[in-house]
């Protein structure tokens, strides 16, 4: 592992991390002053596809890199700051989804977004 690699994965290790590749390259190059913004984002993709890091959209914002891609979760998304927060809800989201709405597809993954105020915009 290259060092430029190490500082990439150690700017994503910790829980809720939702960073945008702008804010992991910020905080990679405080790390490592002469890691470039194209090996971050070369970094980030190359994460994506080994299924180590997953690419979250949450509606028209940056996208966001979530170190969490070995144990299933959802988000929770604050519609003024968009600040994310991993949620566990108990149930199966695919188990919910009667066969009448499935239309003959064969679901293999699901992917939920709840959305609300989170309690520091809430507070403001």
């Amino acid at each position: 592992m290259t060092a430029q690699r190490r500082v990439v994965a150690e700017v994503l290790d910790g829980e809720h991390v939702h960073l945008t590749a702008d804010e992991v390259h910020a905080r990679a190059v405080a790390k490592l002053p002469e890691i470039s913004r194209a090996t971050v984002y070369n970094t980030l993709g190359e994460l994506v596809s080994l299924g180590e890091v997953l690419e979250v959209a949450t509606d028209q914002r940056a996208k966001r890199y979530d170190p969490n891609a070995h144990r299933p979760h959802h988000h929770l998304v604050c519609a003024q700051c968009g600040a994310i927060r991993d949620v566990h809800p108990t149930g199966n989201p695919l188990a919910d989804l009667p066969d009448s709405e499935r239309y003959g597809f064969t679901v293999s993954d699901v992917e939920v977004t709840y959305r609300g105020i989170c309690p520091n915009c809430a507070a403001a």
